[in-house]
């Protein structure tokens, strides 16, 4: 019995699309997994030092190998996607670097029943 290859790269259909400075549409796109440089090196930058959120654009922008026939994926192309798509992105860097949701009980003002509701984990 042979192991299995380890998957380093995942290919993704974005839910809406990047639009370019041509309005070109790209959807289809691949992101590896990441390695701890791209998640400590991004700490550095003085944007992320300056708006911890930003740190979301710098790890997708490491990570995203291709997205569409685009030649790079930079932080301006990841500040430039739909929300939708953002969400989209953060969901499947979590999913493919095996990292669980978090999640936190809260009720309900109206009837006051007690849920679990899932916490988003990169730029969250």
């Amino acid at each position: 019995m042979s192991a299995q290859p380890l998957v380093t790269e995942v290919p993704f259909e974005l839910p809406k699309g990047y639009v370019d400075g041509t309005g070109t549409l790209h959807r289809s796109g691949t992101m590896r997994l990441a390695t701890a440089a791209d998640e400590i090196y991004p700490l550095r930058d003085p944007r992320v030092q300056n708006w911890p959120a930003y740190l979301v654009v710098l790890l997708l922008a490491r990570v995203v190998t291709r997205l569409g026939t685009l030649s790079e994926v930079n932080p301006g192309v990841v500040e430039g996607l739909f929300s939708a798509d953002l969400a989209h992105l953060q969901d499947l860097y979590n999913r493919i670097n095996g990292l669980s949701p978090r999640s936190v009980s809260t009720s309900c003002p109206g009837c006051g029943c007690v849920h679990e509701v899932e916490v988003p984990l990169l730029g969250g």
